[in-house]
Parts: structure tokens; sequence; C-alpha cells
């Protein structure tokens, strides 16, 4: 047996232990469905000017990544891509949300939204915050 520490592993090594972790995961969890999840929005040249992308899974959604092109802020638009999703998720038969936002993302967004800090991760990655917030759509209207 070898252990080797490297410093620059190759993309298909890490490809590799997250599938072997994935594979282990399935093997063990009560759910045995994971499926993805995303909303677009885009401009008249087909381009992807704003969206969201999570995946659902048991009564859960989780909601990877949401964004909005800079000139496109402010006008509602994030709002209603977070409804879209969270409805979608509904109609999969979620009851609830869980999201990460950084302390310079969208925190008070997200809580107007009634979503709710569970954990914050203080000092991250040195001196800021990450807000671990879920949502239980029965709650609030979604």
């Amino acid at each position: 047996m070898n252990i080797e520490v490297i410093q620059n592993p190759e993309k298909a090594l890490i490809d590799y232990l997250d599938q072997k972790i994935a594979d282990f995961n399935w093997a063990h969890w009560e759910v045995s469905e994971r499926k993805p999840l995303a909303v677009q929005i885009t401009n008249d040249l087909g381009e992807v000017i704003a969206g969201a992308a999570g995946r659902t899974f048991g009564d859960w959604l989780l909601i990877n990544t949401l964004w909005v092109a800079d000139e496109l802020r402010g006008q509602n638009i994030g709002s209603q891509i977070l409804k879209a999703i969270e409805s979608a998720a509904i109609q999969r038969g979620c009851t609830k949300c869980l999201l990460d936002t950084l302390n310079f993302q969208a925190m008070p967004f997200y809580e107007k939204h009634g979503y709710k800090t569970q954990w914050v991760q203080e000092k991250y990655p040195k001196t800021g915050c990450k807000y671990f917030m879920v949502k239980n759509f029965q709650d609030k209207c979604v």
C-alpha cells in the first residue's frame, strides 16, 4: 500500500473518488432517486441571462446555483426564477429546500422569500461567512 499526497491531482482522479463516494452513499441511502432541475431565462439570441440549477431527492430541493446577469438585477427576475424552481420541486413532491449563500451574495433575498438560516460557517474561506438556509414549503406560500 502506498499513500501519496498529490498537490495537483488530475480531474480523472477527483471524478473517480467522487463517483466512489456517490456509489457508496446511494447503496446506503433511503432515497434511490435524485433528479436534476433547472430554470433558465434566455435573450433573443438564445443566450442564458439568468437561471437556477439544483436537484430534487426525497422531500428536498437542493439549490446549487441561482444567477441573474448584472443588467437584470433589481427587476424581480431572481424572485421569478426562485418561485419557478420551487414550484417545479413541489410538483415533484418536495416539501423543503436547502441552499447555501455567501455573506456577499443573497442572504437578505432568500430571507425575503421565507428561507431561514440553519447554520453559519464563520471565517469562510478566511474572513467571510457561508449561510446554510432552509425553507419549508408548507410554512409559506410559494
